[in-house]
């Protein structure tokens, strides 16, 4: 299946995507989701959490305002929905950054069965124990092999390692993809690397396998992202170009416009 044959089933169908997700991010998020066609919540309750993921698509973990409660949340959720086969997505937002944030992040993947791990090079370094530095939230430094962490991380953690940057690297231990689409605006506003792992929760809950929902995922947000930055005079209008250009995704050309080997 194509990620245009993707987006459409998504469309179609509207699947929920389950998010317990970060303060910064909410509105981001879940207007993201809608502009692409799924469904969004933002339950992190773990009076409700196991329930909720019940009924949707798929789950998205971040991590980026840490809690103590919301840790717990999170990996209630995430049993709930291997107990469910529900895909579940982690993004390690400043995995690197302190002890606390890595922790919390290896914690949940020792904890749930997690089908791919979206980070910034420096994150999904810091997981796999390769040098990488982390500064807050943001990676500052060079791991100097994109592709082979991706595939270093996949077999280490045993998930789909999708590592964004100028250009996105997907493996699974054995298959690998080099996504170029995009456009360097996207690093000009917070909360688009969260997106994406919100996009690929999305594309997660309607694709054959992980792999490749999150290459399809990550060909849909750079196509957006590539149309966002087309009419924008600076971040502010580049943000609410984002949404309609998730929005106005076409199915029918979006494999065609794919920069993907």
């Amino acid at each position: 299946m194509s990620a245009g044959e993707s987006l459409a089933r998504l469309r179609e169908r509207k699947p929920l995507v389950h998010q317990i997700t970060n303060y910064v991010v909410m509105n981001e998020t879940a207007n993201a989701t809608l502009a692409l066609g799924a469904l969004p919540v933002m339950a992190h309750a773990p009076e409700e959490v196991e329930e909720m993921v019940g009924l949707a698509g798929a789950l998205v973990l971040n991590i980026g305002t840490l809690s103590n409660h919301w840790i717990e949340a999170m990996v209630m959720a995430g049993r709930a929905a291997n107990a469910s086969g529900v895909p579940v997505v982690l993004d390690p937002v400043g995995a690197g950054a302190t002890g606390y944030r890595t922790g919390a992040a290896r914690r949940i993947l020792d904890e749930v069965d997690v089908s791919v791990v979206r980070g910034n090079a420096g994150e999904v370094a810091s997981l796999v124990g390769v040098a990488a530095e982390v500064r807050g939230v943001e990676s500052v430094g060079d791991v100097g092999d994109p592709a082979g962490l991706a595939r270093h991380a996949a077999l280490a953690l045993g998930v789909v390692a999708s590592v964004t940057g100028p250009v996105d690297h997907i493996s699974d231990g054995e298959r690998a993809a080099a996504v170029s689409n995009g456009d360097p605006m996207l690093a000009s506003i917070t909360g688009t690397g969260c997106m994406s792992s919100t996009v690929t929760g999305c594309f997660l809950a309607v694709a054959p396998t992980p792999f490749d929902g999150a290459v399809q995922a990550l060909v849909a947000f750079g196509v957006a992202g590539e149309d966002a930055a087309r009419d924008a005079k600076g971040p502010g209008s580049f943000h609410v170009n984002l949404y309609d250009a998730l929005a106005a995704l076409d199915p029918a050309t979006l494999d065609e416009r794919a920069r993907v080997s």
